[in-house]
């Protein structure tokens, strides 16, 4: 256990280390100033306004810093999280073994596995932090622009239409980054797998991301509609349910089992194919 904490701190040093490492922060922070200025000094809040009205709700209760936050989130994750996961991913173990510093690890008396796990286990903790500060950053942005009022959230694929105080959307907002933080994992640890196959960063990321972009389209097909539960960008949308009235448990639980055995899967499958790779030579 000792020795797998140091090789999670190593890898954590490495890791942070990288100046690629830092831009999904840096185009967090510019997306989500320039959506701001959208929404500030355009007409973004007459369609949501007319729609609270028409449902019986005084429309500038929810026009607020938790409201905008959430907007603001949607097309970061869709887009932007995914992208900066997997360039991460495909990084993990295809850099080292193209720059050959994974030979001289493997040189010491420390299994392949041990360091496949720390390297994964590094990557989980990225992932919690590139959604932290996504979030903070959100709320922390929106809120210089919007005031602190109810929250309003709407989401029509999955039913979605709720109207919170803020203390309830506060607490529902950090919770619904917990299962962000996985969804961050699960894109991380898809680019990992394929890192660990005899190939190029580039070409581990670009598989990663066309995997998810292949599940996105097909989830968007009426044809597929039936089978949208077999589709992992369907389940990625559990973080969205935190803010359901009531929580679709049932449909939360099934979502996190698949989202935690897609994971667990990557990392065995990738670690399955690494064992068999001759990198020494």
């Amino acid at each position: 256990m000792g020795m797998l904490f140091l090789h999670l701190r190593n890898e954590l040093w490495k890791l942070f280390g990288k100046k690629r490492t830092y831009i999904g922060f840096g185009a967090f922070l510019l997306a989500q100033n320039a959506m701001l200025l959208m929404f500030r000094f355009s007409h973004w809040g007459d369609g949501i306004e007319r729609m609270l009205v028409g449902n019986g709700y005084l429309a500038q209760e929810y026009i607020s810093a938790l409201t905008v936050s959430v907007i603001m989130l949607v097309p970061q994750i869709i887009l932007l999280m995914p992208l900066y996961a997997a360039l991460v991913g495909g990084d993990l173990v295809a850099k080292e073994v193209e720059d050959g510093t994974l030979r001289m690890i493997l040189a010491r008396p420390v299994s392949r596995f041990q360091v496949l796990l720390a390297k994964w286990l590094a990557s989980a903790v990225f992932s919690a932090l590139l959604v932290i500060v996504l979030g903070g950053t959100a709320l922390g942005c929106a809120s210089l622009w919007f005031p602190w009022k109810s929250m309003f959230v709407f989401a029509p694929m999955d039913g979605i239409f709720s109207t919170l105080t803020a203390g309830d959307g506060l607490r529902l907002y950090c919770c619904s980054h917990l299962f962000l933080a996985l969804n961050a994992s699960v894109v991380l640890g898809i680019a990992f797998m394929f890192s660990c196959f005899n190939m190029k960063p580039a070409a581990a990321t670009i598989l990663a991301l066309s995997f998810l972009f292949l599940n996105f389209v097909m989830e968007h097909i009426p044809f597929f509609e039936r089978y949208q539960e077999w589709l992992l960008t369907y389940h990625f949308r559990v973080w969205l349910l935190m803010y359901a009235e009531p929580t679709p448990w049932d449909r939360v639980g099934q979502s996190l089992c698949v989202l935690v055995a897609f994971a667990l899967t990557s990392f065995l499958v990738g670690t399955a194919v690494f064992q068999t790779r001759d990198i020494k030579s």
